[in-house]
């Protein structure tokens, strides 16, 4: 499909994979989308900026890749800032018909018309896959290119809302832009005397035909005598900021224009000082509107399609929008003087140009796609040369996310001598195309079918949400391909069970990602206690930080950080001792606030049938500048430590002198590990009762942690 991106300061219609409808998803082929002259151009600007610009503006990015830095080296940071160059989707405003529902949407059907929202969501595509909570169903009477502005009227009426105006109130809006002109007429058909103010006459005249009582030109009036004339010397009832500038004069305009006990919004981007005395003397509200109303950056609304209860949020972002669609099919804000300019899709760089350097910028600019039935290619072969396979194995990467990017691609690109990076799958296409031309794919597609269907795929690296591990790993099997899946194995017993009759039915080669067995330093140890007379003891301290409790990790998605994170260990355990679980304790502390859960601090003890005592220490409520990750082995006299697998020290022994800058916790070694297993007809690196024990081991302690 056709898809706009952004690179470099320009923008291109690039083939990209069409998107797989999703569980809460509507799938819509797009015939309008709306460009945002304020948002999306400075996006494109921005793009063009060096890396040492954007860096300098995202110093909390600087600070993340200086931490990646020391947990994981130099090719993770490089890969991030290839990342941040990459190009970007760009778009969040869309109108089109549906011709794919997800399995939970059961209230729309095929062949509706309707409006869709969201950045990352309802991009300029051909194809788009919006979630339940973002699309609004199109009112019959209303043509579908002015559907497509749904998102601006959606943040207009946002705003609108956030003033509380009462009828016969008189209302400043500062800044006649899109989001200006939707505002005004909002308020004007609510019963508002409305006062427009800009500095673009032309824009001013658009105002005053089709919604604004008056007009002050900021440039050349003075705006504060001008509003103490319209209202008697009161000042208004009521700012909103809808402008995007700099300056910190637009924010003291608009209190000094407002009457005692006034309020201002913001709704646009201004500077954000402000003076005490401009506020404190009126007594005024200073309230922010966020984009398109209450749901807006909550992940259970807007994924999850959860919605708010109706009596107690009455307007959410989509209840919002759909009146903002209502009122456009009634004529109660008008249009047509603000849609300027229509383009082909193919023509955007054209019209990106016309909004940034024509002396008149039109209001609203809009994309037309092709109407004609298209078919949907989930899948774009990448031009150019590819590696022949002479030997390798093909290897397909599924969930190309941050750890797959940041971890596996770098570690795979320096064994491309043994893997060939042969596909990319990913849930978004922007991101499966841009992998597989960095690292010469062959291909890139959103659909999985795709994968298992293809005869010269031998291997999948499956790195998705931790949900789709299971049934993943099943699919992949049964068509004959090996499996290498990140942990967890499975969320639960009863997928893991499905998963071991697969492998013992299918005999294909099969791993989990437990790398810390891998490790050069795992294996160090494991040197000197092989022949132990005596059970050990082993403390394991995992210094986690905290995730916030909303975070995907702690859903249904990913299962929690017991099952997700601390299976890990327990392969560990299972590694140095290769003996049978007989006992399990647990315990977790009791918290007393709400951001702490107990299922990520408490204490592990397992005790083996070869005697052997291995506790796990797993906290969120550490510090991090503490190593994350500290093991003391003691076993016959001795005593190992590994320091984050970064060091290793021995007291009664002395180990190889092992030191790294960055913890080598195994991820480049087990993959070494995989292709020899996958050559020597199923042996697997993991016994499979480990893996089944490491797994159940997650499964029990996560159960009783919740007790």
């Amino acid at each position: 499909m056709k898809q706009v991106l952004i690179k470099q300061g320009q923008s291109i219609v690039s083939q990209i994979p069409a998107p797989v409808v999703s569980d809460n998803g509507v799938l819509v082929k797009v015939l309008y989308s709306c460009i945002s002259a304020g948002t999306e151009i400075i996006g494109v600007t921005e793009s063009g900026e060096s890396i040492m610009k954007k860096a300098m503006k995202q110093p909390e990015k600087v600070k993340k890749a200086l931490n990646m830095l020391k947990t994981q080296g130099l090719d993770s940071v490089i890969g991030k800032i290839k990342e941040m160059d990459s190009p970007k989707v760009i778009g969040y405003s869309a109108s089109g018909i549906v011709i794919g529902l997800g399995k939970n949407v059961l209230d729309l059907k095929i062949g509706e018309k309707v409006a869709c929202a969201g950045a990352g969501f309802a991009n300029h595509a051909e194809f788009i896959d919006v979630p339940r909570s973002l699309v609004m169903r199109v009112p019959e009477s209303l043509t579908m290119d002015l559907a497509s502005t749904v998102t601006s009227g959606g943040i207009a009426m946002q705003g609108v809302r956030r003033a509380d105006l009462r009828l016969g109130e008189i209302v400043a809006v500062i800044g006649m832009g899109i989001l200006g002109q939707l505002s005004a007429q909002m308020l004007k058909a609510s019963g508002c005397k409305v006062i427009g103010i800009d500095i673009d006459e032309r824009r001013l005249n658009i105002a005053k035909e089709t919604s604004c009582d008056y007009v002050i030109n900021s440039s050349t009036d003075d705006v504060i005598k001008e509003v103490e004339k319209i209202t008697e010397s009161y000042g208004v009832d009521a700012t909103i900021i809808t402008a995007s500038a700099n300056s910190n004069e637009v924010l003291s305009e608009s209190f000094n224009i407002c009457r005692r006990k006034g309020k201002v919004v913001l709704v646009g981007v201004v500077g954000n000082e402000y003076k005490r005395d401009d506020m404190y003397k009126k007594e005024l509200d200073f309230v922010i509107s966020t984009s398109y109303g209450p749901g807006r950056y909550d992940p259970s609304y807007e994924e999850k399609c959860i919605d708010y209860p109706y009596a107690y949020v009455r307007w959410t972002e989509n209840r919002n929008m759909e009146a903002y669609l209502r009122l456009v099919a009634d004529n109660k804000i008008d249009l047509k003087l603000l849609i300027e300019k229509i383009y082909e899709i193919d023509r955007v760089s054209e019209a990106y140009e016309d909004l940034r350097n024509s002396l008149n910028k039109p209001l609203i600019v809009l994309l037309k796609y092709n109407e004609e039935q298209q078919e949907v290619k989930r899948t774009i072969r990448i031009e150019g040369e590819h590696f022949k396979k002479n030997g390798k194995i093909n290897l397909a990467i599924i969930g190309a996310g941050g750890f797959a990017k940041s971890m596996h691609l770098p570690n795979l690109k320096k064994l491309n001598d043994i893997y060939n990076i042969y596909a990319i799958m990913s849930r978004t296409g922007t991101n499966a195309k841009a992998i597989a031309d960095q690292y010469g794919a062959k291909y890139a597609t959103t659909d999985y079918n795709e994968i298992l269907n293809d005869p010269k795929v031998d291997m999948v690296l499956i790195c998705t949400r931790h949900n789709l591990h299971g049934d993943m790993s099943i699919e992949a099997m049964k068509k004959g391909k090996a499996v290498f899946v990140e942990k967890p194995m499975a969320l639960n017993k009863e997928e893991m069970e499905k998963v071991l009759k697969t492998i013992e039915e299918t005999k294909v080669p099969y791993m989990v990602g437990f790398n810390r067995r891998f490790s050069k330093y795992a294996r160090e140890v494991k040197k000197y206690i092989k022949d132990r007379i005596n059970p050990m003891i082993i403390n394991y301290q995992m210094n986690v930080g905290c995730i916030p409790l909303d975070h995907w990790v702690h859903t249904e998605e990913g299962g929690g950080r017991i099952i997700g994170e601390c299976c890990h260990i327990f392969d560990l355990f299972n590694y140095f001792t290769e003996s049978k679980v007989v006992s399990i304790s647990v315990d977790s502390i009791n918290p007393r606030g709400k951001n702490i859960s107990q299922r990520d601090n408490m204490v592990v003890i397992i005790k083996y049938e070869d005697g052997s005592l291995c506790t796990l220490t797993y906290t969120s409520i550490g510090n991090k500048s503490y190593p994350k990750e500290f093991c003391q082995i003691y076993c016959d006299g001795k005593i190992i430590t590994i320091d984050d697998y970064k060091r290793i020290n021995g007291y009664g022994v002395k180990p190889s002198n092992l030191q790294h800058k960055s913890s080598e916790k195994g991820q480049f070694e087990e993959l070494k590990e995989f292709a020899k297993a996958m050559k020597s007809e199923g042996r697997y690196n993991i016994p499979l009762w480990q893996l089944q024990q490491a797994s159940e081991i997650s499964y029990l302690v996560d159960r009783e942690v919740m007790k």
